[in-house]
């Protein structure tokens, strides 16, 4: 794992600002940059044709708990599928931009038992319709049925299901739209700052936050092995509480404090954490904590043998937060950061985001670092400067401010959004195409909490941050 350190330079970017929108930026000299291009050729000429990126599907919101993201995220599995019952139910597809369509390819549900029927339809503006496939039905198995029509220009593709041979459920594995043009990457669209449910000040944090999916590392060594101690999920689920670590605040929030020294997680590491780490296995302790398997999750770029045996495929995570407290006292390059919120690869981080706040400065600053799978640190201002001599910060975050992340990801798109009451929303996206993390055997696993990124304070130096919201969900 590389950590910034004081030779570690910034890249130049302009920050996306929107209201309501997903935005981009760019940045210069670097393998790593934003995915929000896109194109549409001509149906003259679009003659070799490929896989579309699908930005987003949804319905009407009447299906059974089987999502319509699940046909996007390239699994073939039974569990992963869209579906709902009724005739006439609709699975809606949206490029993100306009693209030359010539192919529909469906996998569904149990089709080497029953024939499903449906019909498929595109539009560029999704009022007006054109009718691509009429009376469609699948071809009696669970690979892929391919529809071909005339070349067309579309943004949006709508498959209309009639049930099947047996009853009136419609349910579908897995959909591809093929052509040309298209988007380079699938954009994220904001979720929004997540909301603060109602907190109680004298519950341990496991009665304020559902943290059955997570363990928490804390700087102690109760059980002697010389690294810091990780209270499991079950542990941690029922009550766990550490006074002057983690420990449920005034306000009802959840309080990660940690000190500059202290046990480590590992000897690869060289700062301390109050930290929370997912796991998906949820305490069922025959899943190992660590490889491609239930207790993590793997890009939708991965192979498709890694989408089936996942955990997960993509993730989000959003937070509500604020940071208490910084480090003051140490070397000049160390001072005033902490790492907030990670995704955790076997081992690199394609995202830490840092909120990192100079002694002289009354704001802080938020950035983060993408790392190349087995190579180097790329960084990405969000809010301010990352440098040891920064200045304050206008557009900043003061001490004991309430904000909001989101950490999005898409295949291999990964974007940053910060949420703030009365601002515009900032959002960063990178394309880690060129990152390594689309290899198979990368598994991933978020992390959330206060990662102290000073090991050279005081001893009394601490830091502290409160999280008031936590939530992080796959497909």
């Amino acid at each position: 794992m590389s950590q910034l350190n004081p030779f570690f330079v910034m890249l130049p970017l302009v920050v996306a600002v929107c209201s309501a929108c997903s935005g981009s930026s760019s940045s210069t000299g670097s393998s790593a940059s934003t995915s929000s291009s896109s194109s549409v050729a001509s149906t003259d000429e679009c003659t070799g044709t490929g896989a579309l990126v699908i930005n987003a599907a949804s319905d009407d919101g009447s299906h059974d708990g089987h999502s319509p993201a699940n046909t996007i995220d390239g699994s073939l599995e039974g569990e992963s599928r869209w579906s709902s019952q009724g005739d006439g139910k609709t699975l809606l597809l949206d490029l993100g931009a306009e693209a030359t369509i010539a192919e529909v390819k469906t996998a569904w549900f149990n089709a080497d038992e029953r024939t499903s029927f449906y019909d498929i339809e595109a539009s560029t503006d999704n009022n007006t319709w054109s009718t691509l496939v009429a009376n469609g039905q699948s071809q009696g198995s669970e690979e892929f049925t391919t529809d071909s029509f005339d070349r067309l220009d579309a943004r949006y593709v709508r498959i209309i299901g009639h049930g099947n041979s047996e009853n009136l459920w419609n349910s579908l594995l897995e959909v591809e739209v093929h052509g040309c043009g298209g988007l380079d990457a699938p954009t994220a669209q904001p979720s929004g700052p997540l909301a603060i449910a109602e907190l109680d000040p004298a519950k341990p944090p496991s009665d304020n936050f559902d943290l059955s999916r997570w363990y928490v590392s804390v700087p102690i060594d109760d059980d002697g092995n010389g690294r810091a101690d990780n209270i499991k999920e079950n542990d941690l689920n029922d009550g766990y509480e550490l006074p002057d670590y983690f420990f449920t605040g005034s306000d009802g929030g959840m309080v990660f404090r940690v000190y500059p020294s202290g046990f480590k997680t590992s000897t690869n590491t060289s700062y301390t954490r109050v930290e929370l780490r997912e796991m998906l296995r949820a305490g069922n302790t025959r899943i190992d904590t660590q490889g491609v398997n239930g207790n993590n999750w793997v890009f939708g770029s991965a192979p498709a043998s890694d989408r089936a045996a996942a955990g997960g495929v993509d993730g989000n995570m959003r937070a509500t937060l604020a940071v208490n407290r910084v480090s003051t006292t140490g070397e000049a390059y160390q001072v005033g950061r902490v790492i907030v919120g990670q995704i955790h690869a076997n081992d690199d981080e394609p995202i830490r985001l840092y909120y990192r706040k100079l002694p002289d400065n009354n704001k802080g600053s938020l950035y983060f670092a993408h790392e190349i799978n087995g190579g180097d640190d790329i960084g990405y201002e969000l809010l301010g400067g990352s440098a040891n001599s920064a200045s304050n910060p206008a557009d900043g975050i003061a001490l004991d401010e309430t904000f909001g992340y989101e950490i999005d990801v898409k295949g291999n798109a990964l974007t940053v959004f910060i949420y703030r009451d009365g601002k515009p929303t900032v959002s960063k996206t990178v394309d880690m195409s060129g990152s390594g993390y689309d290899e198979g055997g990368q598994y991933m696993y978020f992390k959330a909490g206060a990662y102290n990124q000073n090991n050279s304070g005081d001893d009394n130096d601490y830091t502290q941050v409160t999280f008031y919201a936590l939530e992080h969900s796959h497909n």
